[in-house]
């Protein structure tokens, strides 16, 4: 039984497991960011962490350690000049484990694992926007101020719309005289003249 162990078998071999947890900490440091399943990547970042930590220290001991458990030269001088530098300031938790749904073919649980440092997208210690949105604050006062401020609001309202009309009709321009009122009526020539009322009746005395 395996009461107690903590340890994920993967199931394989011992060596079998060494060799699949080697290749993944070399494509780890290499790529900075790999997709496996979600098991693989939990049992990764038990193993890669603790190398990490140790390539803080640039010495040779810890080369040589780093390199028993890797067998790759251009692995080690990757994790001990980029990476050691992007952690440095770390103290532990170097790698993030981001689930990323189902695979289709056995529906196994996939995740992305990835250096938290080597990610300039999601960072959740980033500055919050400083701009502060300005509201206006409404006094409560008492019903007379209110009142009396209404009033107020309503006469300013009045005075300028008096204003506004006064403006209006000063600028408007007078009507012109009406040119059919003031002229006399043209006559027309060609039109048979009506005799006057004192014409006929000095005709009719002559007869």
């Amino acid at each position: 039984m395996r009461h107690g162990k903590k340890i994920n078998h993967l199931s394989r071999t011992s060596a079998h497991r060494k060799a699949l947890l080697r290749n993944l900490t070399i494509a780890l440091i290499t790529h900075k960011r790999i997709n496996t399943t979600l098991a693989k990547a939990k049992a990764l970042r038990k193993y890669a962490e603790p190398l990490i930590t140790k390539s803080k220290t640039n010495d040779t001991h810890n080369r040589r350690v780093v390199f028993s458990y890797l067998q790759n030269k251009e692995a080690v001088t990757e994790l001990f000049s980029t990476v050691a530098d992007k952690v440095a300031d770390r103290p532990g938790g170097y790698l993030r484990v981001i689930k990323t749904g189902f695979r289709l073919g056995d529906g196994a649980e996939t995740a992305m694992i990835e250096l938290v440092d080597f990610n300039e997208v999601y960072d959740k210690n980033a500055a919050k926007s400083t701009s502060k949105t300005r509201r206006s604050r409404r006094r409560r006062g008492s019903k007379g101020s209110g009142s009396s401020s209404a009033a107020t609001a309503l006469e300013t309202t009045t005075a300028t719309t008096t204003e506004v009309t006064e403006e209006t009709l000063s600028d408007k321009p007078a009507a012109a005289p009406i040119a059919a009122a003031a002229a006399p009526i043209a006559e027309n020539p060609t039109a048979p003249k009506m005799p006057d009322v004192a014409d006929a009746t000095t005709a009719g005395e002559e007869e």
